[in-house]
């Protein structure tokens, strides 16, 4: 159809030399098609309103592995917080604000002899309250089917090669149950306060597949 003429060429670049975007009208899969049903439906039934699934899609954007990584500098500092914590990670996220909801947090603790790594053998099951969004190769079937067969090379693959002596140990989370990987505190690190400890702790190594640096 006719158009108006205009100054991009149609080699996938703009005259500033940032790449297109694709036009997002491809035909809507299953799933998203399941996504808007039960969304209309639901504001039809009045159960939610529009402004209530927004900002609740809002929130879950909102989360980012810093609010894992604050709870684990307040383990490394502050005993008595750090026993709460692998007693009952649950209680202990709320009380830093950082509430799993009905979900049972279990924490376990990475140690000179123990290396601890977490997977969803099923699906994507993951502590997003604390995480934020699971990485896509936590989602892939190679490292959900692999990491509980060879855990150490899985490991090797990420960078983190340990010694034979370290016992490698996998968790398994379900629809209920998450885990979290509370790391090894870094030597040189005791004059450090939470805000910095905190931002040595990535995503990863509270997966379990990567430790923290200085």
């Amino acid at each position: 159809m006719p158009h108006d003429p205009h100054d991009h060429d149609h080699e996938g670049m703009s005259p500033s030399g940032h790449p297109y975007r694709p036009d997002q009208d491809s035909p809507l899969t299953r799933f998203q098609k399941m996504e808007i049903a039960v969304r209309e439906l639901l504001v039809e039934k009045g159960v939610a309103t529009e402004a209530e699934i927004a900002d609740q899609v809002a929130r879950m954007d909102a989360r980012t592995p810093a609010r894992g990584a604050a709870v684990i500098a307040r383990a490394w500092t502050d005993p008595a917080f750090k026993a709460r914590l692998l007693e009952d990670g649950s209680a202990a996220c709320t009380e830093m604000g950082a509430p799993v909801d009905a979900l049972r947090l279990i924490v376990v603790e990475n140690t000179p002899e123990v290396h601890n790594v977490i997977v969803c053998t099923l699906c994507s099951c993951y502590p997003r309250n604390l995480l934020g969004l699971p990485p896509d190769w936590y989602k892939q079937r190679a490292y959900r089917s692999r990491t509980v067969i060879e855990p150490r090379k899985v490991l090797s693959e990420f960078g983190l090669d340990l010694p034979e002596d370290v016992t490698v140990q996998v968790h398994d989370s379900t629809a209920d149950m998450r885990y979290l990987v509370l790391p090894m505190r870094p030597e040189g690190t005791e004059g450090m306060d939470e805000a910095a400890l905190a931002a040595l702790v990535s995503r990863d190594a509270m997966i379990g597949v990567a430790v923290p640096r200085v």
